[in-house]
């Protein structure tokens, strides 16, 4: 964002990968008025060139007189090298303002930079016993609209929504936010014998193009060629006795650009990642016992940086 004299005069964020960054985007608004003016921004900016040119070059460019930034940036190749280019042509540099909460922000980014892999929010509703379906496994919600509202906010937040085969044979689901408001996260999902039906919303919708298929050598070639054809993403990983290795699925997203991913489930995925310490996020909805029309379940929301829970049975 972008203050001058009191005023604001312009602010901007990072669409995508690979597009222009949030400075560039401010000053675009702001056009000439940015001369002089205090930017703030919640990370670092960017000092050397990758897909799109420094962010610093772009301040410089501008007359920018001050620079707050909240959080240095974690990409080593960054880190402090901006502040220090700025403060050596004269630019004013203060660093920490609102830490905390920028911290939180780029949490999926830094998660990136660290370990090459996505920040994973797990998504779980249940009965306060612990039940996630009927008897028959045929419920398709234990949760009520109200619950159902919160989960599209998140699926808005991520840049793809993982679910493993049993959630998405026996849901049919279409695993997009409502309302979309633009975003299309990519639906994710693992199926190693590749045996989800092909009618399934997934590989039929106008959106398959941003579905993207872990299977493995178990799949027929005809049912994989059939899915690329429509346009959707294969991609083969290994597969021990029917199950990935969660940490190269999220790798391979990783080398996606792909950065906060959404687990929807089923349960046996859900225990998965948390036995792999893989989950860095949860939210949690409870609801007192199932009916065919869900609940307006509690909810909560935890913090798993270093959850640890192998005793859970799941």
């Amino acid at each position: 964002m972008l203050v001058k004299n009191g005023r604001y005069i312009g602010e901007g964020y990072h669409h995508r990968a690979g597009g222009v960054h949030a400075e560039v985007n401010a000053f675009r608004r702001a056009g000439e008025e940015a001369k002089g003016a205090t930017l703030y921004v919640t990370l670092e900016p960017c000092s050397t060139w990758g897909r799109t040119p420094p962010c610093t070059d772009a301040i410089l460019k501008h007359g920018v007189r001050r620079v707050v930034i909240g959080v240095v940036d974690p990409n080593p190749k960054h880190a402090g090298r901006g502040i220090r280019l700025l403060r050596k042509v004269g630019v004013e540099v203060e660093i920490g303002v609102c830490k905390d909460e920028c911290t939180e922000l780029i949490e999926p980014f830094a998660m990136h930079q660290a370990n090459g892999r996505p920040f994973v929010t797990l998504k779980l509703g249940s009965t306060l016993d612990g039940r996630i379906a009927d008897a028959k496994g045929t419920s398709r919600w234990i949760t009520g609209a109200e619950a159902r509202r919160k989960v599209h906010k998140l699926r808005g937040r991520v840049d793809a929504i993982l679910v493993g085969r049993n959630t998405a044979q026996l849901d049919d689901p279409s695993l997009l936010p409502v309302p979309s408001r633009g975003r299309k996260p990519f639906r994710v999902v693992l199926d190693a014998a590749g045996t989800i039906p092909l009618r399934h919303r997934l590989f039929t919708d106008q959106f398959r193009g941003r579905t993207l298929l872990f299977t493995s050598t178990r799949s027929s070639r005809t049912y994989r060629d059939t899915l690329q054809k429509r346009g959707v993403e294969i991609e083969l990983l290994p597969a021990t006795s029917g199950h990935f290795s969660l940490r190269g699925v999220l790798a391979s997203l990783g080398r996606r650009d792909i950065l906060h991913v959404l687990c929807e489930g089923g349960g046996a995925l859900a225990g998965s990642l948390i036995r792999e310490k893989l989950v860095d996020e949860a939210w949690f909805f409870f609801c007192p016992a199932y009916s065919r029309r869900g609940c307006n379940a509690l909810h909560r929301r935890e913090r798993l940086a270093a959850f640890a829970c192998a005793e859970m049975d799941y």
